[in-house]
This record gives C-alpha cells, structure tokens and sequence, in this order.
C-alpha cells in the first residue's frame, strides 16, 4: 500500500537476531522499505536460530516470522569494493538500525558518527544489552541474562519456587518495539527541524519499562530520596515484593525442546518454551560466523548455587563451561553423541549437583573469567545495589503540584546520547482545568 505511513522511508538494518530485527518489522509493516544487511556467509544468524525442528527452505521459521516483508543485501563487510555500493545506500536512507555490542560496528565503520558524515538527516538505532557505560556495556546482551539480572524472572514466585524466566524473549521484543517508538519520534523531528538523531535503547532499561505495573511499589516505598539520586533501602512491596528463592517441584520435562532453551533448574528439569534470542554480539566479524545451533553447548536456564541462583545463556560451550567449574578435564568428553538432546537431562542434573557446592558469587568469579554469558538472578531490592543498573540513573525524582514526591522509572529511550527525564509527577483531578481553558480562550 502506497499510502501507508512510512511509505518512502528506506530502512538500512545491519541487526541480527530478534531485539533489531523486531524494529525493523515494525517499520516494514508501517511501510518502510526495510533492507537487511547480510554477511555472503550464512547472513543473519537468526536463519539458524532454531526453537523447534520447524525449517522452511533452509532457513529457521523464527527468521521467517521477524524479517517477512524486507529486502536482504549481502555484503562483506571488511571488503572495500563491496562497501561502496551499501555507502551510496546509506546516502539515500533515512534510517540505520543496529544491535552489535559496543564497538563492533564502529570498527566496521559504520558507527553513528561514520554514517552521520555521510547522511547528516540519519535517524541512526542502536540496541545495546547493558546500555553503553558502566560495568556492564561490554557483558553479553541475552535476554534470558537480562531477566535473571533485572528480576523478571523472580516476579511470578510462590512460596516453594525457585525463579523462572517467561517463555518469550521479553527483553529482546520490548526493546525492538522501544527502538521504532523513539525512531518514530526521531523522524516527526526531522520533518519538523530538518535534523537527524541517534536513538538507543538497552535490553536491560526497556525489560525495566516493561515491568512499570510491577515495580510501582518498590520505588515509591523506597523514596526516601538520597543525595545521589537513588532511593533508599526498603522493603518491596506489592507485585514487587513476591521475590523468594526456596525451590521446589518442578513441572515435567518439555521433550519438544531445542537443547540449549530456556528452563528452570533445581533438579535440571526444563520447565518452559523459551526462545532465549541473544543480540547480535554472537556474530563476530573478526573471527567470522558462530553456529547457534552448534552441538557441544551447555543448557542455558536458571540454577540454584549454595546460596541463591546462576543463570547461564545461551551459546555457552559446555567443555568450556566444564573447566571453568571444575566439572571436567579439558581431554574429557562426557556427551555421546556430543550435544544431542537425549544427552541433555543428565548434563543439566550433573551441572545442576555442581553449582550447588559454591555461591553465586564464587562461580561468577571463574565463569566470567572465561568468556561465558552468565549472570546473577536478582530482586528488585539488590538490583538498586548493582553497580551497572546505578551507572544508567534509570530512577528519577517527580514532584507533584502538592509538594509530594516519588520515585519512578524514567523512559528507557535516549536521543543524541540524553536519557529522557521528567520532574513533573502525576496530576490532581481537574488540576489543569483553568490552565487549558485559558488556552482555549486565547488569553
């Protein structure tokens, strides 16, 4: 349809995965004209991200469900010649979209600041995992990671339950439709001023925006407003306050699923149908394509450790992940075949026995040390503590007209690199009245 919104915007999307190519869906369906940028080798690597044994003409139906209705350009990055047809693309587009972790796509030379000197109208979006400062900007952006970390996998406990991640990819879909919100906002701005705009968006801060309903308690009783910003220690209350991590019985296991998803671990069991999507970190440009549905990888889920719990994502290479808890030798191999799905019970019970010797902290320590995704699983209360949800100031101070104030979450978008706040709080009834009518009638 000629007359949809976007008719004649042009998309030029080098995301992989789901959180970027989420947006570029959006867009596409407004009536962009979106165009995937794709390695000759292999493209996105979402055409193999497989969360069933469902495959349409080689590529996995995930990828035909998130990227229908676009154009695909391949292009090897690193090769000049080729470069020179996609930079003439680039002049002619009005939006980049992008979901490498920081620095990647600067050094291919297509940050914001390169494709700004070439198109100074760009609306130029950025999805990063953690934001782009702080102690977290360079951790892999899973979501499954970003559940355990902002506590949405400890909101639905009871009594009994140790946590769970949601069987969607929460994170990565939030984000993506967060990133076309604040493109769209970008793009009124140019009609209007003629200027263009970088728009970031983090898995961590749109998973936080997502969860508004559910945290409202915890940051209101938790105001009694500190120098630095940050609200003071309280109880968390409401939905908020439903954050235990006893275990307890776990529902059968899920035999119709791929082996490195999403699962609830005490006794290994999975427990949930989860596409745990990783951002587009997994694909290196320097050292190539990684295999998602590589064979020798470790179930990723949530595990109870000697004091509270682990979550270990997606991809994480199992022998790797064996010699840094100690499980194995290097030489030894345990799976037979390597990684195939009959194996998986017995290597998540075997895992699951292992992380129960140490705290959380302790395999932090070594796990991290070698490379592989993993993160706490937090509440509400401790995630303030965090040293990298403190570095994004995502808390704001809001004062009502009585002189009352509260805390809330700011808006998980920023635009030429300022995070969007607010001071006003919530209005009285009619608290506004005279002040619109007083609009209305010109004086």
């Amino acid at each position: 349809m000629a007359d949809k919104p976007l008719s004649g915007i042009t998309v030029v999307d080098f995301s992989q995965f789901l959180s970027g190519p989420y947006t570029g869906l959006r867009l596409a369906d407004l009536g962009a004209r979106v165009v995937k940028i794709e390695n000759p080798r292999g493209g996105d690597l979402c055409r193999r991200l497989y969360i069933s044994n469902v495959e349409i003409e080689g590529d996995s139906s995930l990828f035909h469900a998130i990227n229908r209705n676009k154009m695909s350009f391949c292009v090897d990055l690193k090769d000049e010649r080729e470069r020179l047809p996609l930079v003439r693309l680039l002049e002619k587009a009005d939006v980049v979209i992008q979901n490498f972790r920081p620095g990647v796509i600067e050094r291919l030379g297509f940050g914001y600041e390169d494709v700004r000197r070439i198109n100074p109208r760009i609306v130029y979006g950025s999805i990063s995992g953690y934001g782009t400062e702080g102690p977290l900007a360079e951790a892999p952006g899973q979501d499954l990671l970003v559940q355990s970390l902002t506590g949405l996998a400890r909101l639905g406990e009871e009594d009994g339950e140790a946590p769970m991640a949601y069987g969607l990819a929460v994170a990565d879909m939030s984000a993506g439709a967060l990133l076309a919100e604040g493109i769209l906002a970008a793009l009124v701005r140019r009609s209007i001023a003629g200027q263009g705009a970088l728009v970031e968006v983090s898995l961590l801060e749109s998973t936080l925006d997502l969860m508004q309903e559910a945290l409202a308690d915890a940051p209101v009783g938790a105001l009694a407003a500190k120098p630095d910003g940050l609200p003071a220690e309280a109880p968390v209350a409401g939905a908020a306050g439903a954050f235990r991590a006893e275990s307890g019985p776990l529902p059968a296991e899920r035999p119709d699923l791929a082996p490195a998803e999403m699962f609830r671990a005490e006794s290994g069991s999975e427990s949930a149908k989860a596409p745990d999507v990783a951002q587009a970190e997994i694909y290196r440009p320097e050292s190539g394509f990684e295999s998602v549905k590589a064979p020798d990888v470790a179930p990723a889920g949530i595990y109870r450790t000697g004091d509270s719990y682990i979550a270990i994502g997606r991809g994480a290479p199992l022998f790797a992940l064996g010699r840094a808890i100690g499980w194995f030798d290097a030489e030894e191999r345990v799976l037979a075949p390597a990684g195939s799905r009959a194996a998986q019970p017995g290597i998540r019970e075997r895992l699951q026995s292992k992380f129960g010797e140490r705290t959380t902290a302790e395999w932090l320590a070594s796990i991290e040390q070698a490379g592989i995704p993993c993160s706490e699983v937090l509440d509400w209360p401790n995630l303030l503590k965090h040293d990298g949800f403190r570095a994004l100031e995502m808390i704001q101070t809001v004062r009502r007209a009585s002189g009352a104030t509260l805390a809330a979450l700011r808006c998980p978008i920023r635009i030429d690199g300022k995070r969007l706040t607010s001071a006003t709080g919530s209005p009285g009834i009619g608290e506004h009245n005279t002040a619109i009518l007083r609009e209305l009638e010109g004086r």
